[in-house]
């Protein structure tokens, strides 16, 4: 299982969790197999665990099957047989009774066997199709109740394999009951034996308890595979080997009385079967239990490496795009000083040369850089102020963004050339003398 969960996503990973969160299944193989079935679709997934655990119809398969029939042990070395003979009749008058209608009797059942042969010739047996065996099993309730009453054990309502499935699963013996609905024993023994307080509290204290009507294909089907001689037949099935085995066959019109002495017997003399399959169930179920906390500190702990590592991957991504985001900076100044660089070696080229001392529009101006330093230089009066600003511009220590102003009156000086402006004043236009202190000043301080 730890092999399988690495290949899972942290997203399915927390839908398993989920999934036995809800649904409490501990068995972690099963509860991906259930999810893998349904698509990750973990709504559907928990409806249909629950559909089947409550025995409803499944979302997921339309008609659930009939369950298989465990594995069977019809005839054990140890299995007890129990032949009830009839009662005996006593005295004259029950002799004469029975020697007088015993060729009536005889003569009954010679013919119903004769008839009941003949019509296997003309047609198929109909008991040997069985197509709903919980239908019939429910239809023999009903029959039982109204003909017998609502005294007797709880009958199991459900298929002959359902009841064997149950008995296995839940480690319970199983007591199943043929109805042989034209025996001449039958009535008498559901009137009195099954009608019994004492067969009907220890039945339904420990046993589960199923019957069927022979005339029906489940009941049919079921007295062919236990191969009963008479009526009433009760077989007693409980898992020994890993097999569901009969344990013992009664058959015949039994008393109340002997049949409880007789189930408590052989009961106790199967018990330990039970018992071993219990202990070997508990130790399997710790043994699960145990991987099954292996298998979520597992995921737990697969789900926290999983965590670790998407934040180192999100911090390395982080890390990785601020390096990009600085190189890309570095790149941009760079450009930025390449570029202006190259429109600093323009603009000196436009800047007229300076003029001779002897002129006499000449204009001496003085610029204070943000730092102190002073610098120098001569214009005519006719130049325009564009041309003060390149100068600036150009010098090494003038900042990036400034502009000029003069000391008194302070006022800037619109000496930069712009889209609206290309052409700004000239000196004397600006109204400035021969000799001037400007003052250049950094925008961005």
């Amino acid at each position: 299982m730890a092999d399988e969960a690495e290949d899972l996503t942290p997203e399915q990973t927390d839908k398993l969790i989920q999934f036995q969160d809800l649904t409490g299944i501990e068995d972690i193989d099963r509860c991906r197999g259930t999810l893998v079935r349904h698509n990750w679709d973990i709504e559907v997934a928990v409806q249909d665990t629950f559909n089947e655990q409550e025995g409803r119809q499944s979302v997921f398969n339309e008609t659930p099957p009939e369950p298989r029939t465990p594995p069977m042990n019809l005839d054990p070395t140890d299995q007890r047989v129990f032949t009830v003979q009839p009662r005996q009749p006593q005295g004259v008058m029950q002799w004469s009774y029975y020697i007088v209608t015993l060729p009536f009797r005889f003569f009954y059942t010679t013919l119903l066997d004769l008839i009941r042969f003949a019509f296997q010739f003309l047609r198929p047996d109909p008991r040997r199709n069985v197509t709903d065996p919980v239908g019939d099993v429910t239809r023999f309730i009903t029959y039982y109740d109204d003909k017998f009453g609502p005294e007797h054990p709880v009958f199991y309502q459900g298929s002959y394999s359902q009841a064997l499935n149950d008995a296995k699963n839940e480690l319970q013996f199983l007591l199943v009951y043929l109805h042989g609905r034209d025996h001449q024993d039958s009535e008498r023994f559901c009137r009195n034996t099954l009608a019994s307080e004492t067969v009907i509290d220890f039945v339904n204290t420990s046993l589960l308890f199923w019957a069927c009507d022979t005339n029906s294909p489940e009941g049919y089907r079921v007295s062919q595979a236990l191969r009963e001689n008479t009526y009433p037949f009760l077989a007693l099935i409980v898992l020994r080997q890993n097999r569901m085995t009969v344990v013992a066959r009664i058959e015949g019109p039994i008393e109340s009385e002997e049949l409880v002495d007789r189930l408590q017997t052989i009961i106790q003399d199967n018990e330990a079967s039970l018992v071993a399959v219990r202990a070997d169930r508990e130790e399997r179920s710790f043994n699960q239990s145990l991987r099954q906390q292996q298998d979520e500190a597992y995921l737990e702990s697969l789900r926290q490496d999983q965590e670790k590592e998407r934040k180192k991957r999100e911090e390395r991504e982080l890390a990785e795009a601020e390096e990009a985001r600085k190189r890309q900076l570095v790149q941009d100044h760079e450009q930025m000083l390449q570029e202006r660089e190259r429109r600093k070696d323009e603009l000196r080229l436009e800047i007229p040369p300076e003029p001779e001392n002897g002129h006499s529009d000449i204009i001496r101006v003085v610029l204070k850089l943000p730092h102190g330093t002073r610098v120098e230089r001569k214009f005519l009066r006719t130049h325009s102020l564009k041309y003060l600003y390149y100068f600036t511009f150009c010098h090494e220590e003038c900042p990036d963004d400034f502009h000029i102003v003069t000391n008194f009156p302070r006022k800037t000086l619109p000496c930069e050339p712009t889209t609206e402006c290309p052409e700004p004043i000239t000196f004397e236009e600006a109204g400035l003398g021969k000799n001037e202190m400007l003052f250049v000043q950094d925008n961005e301080s």
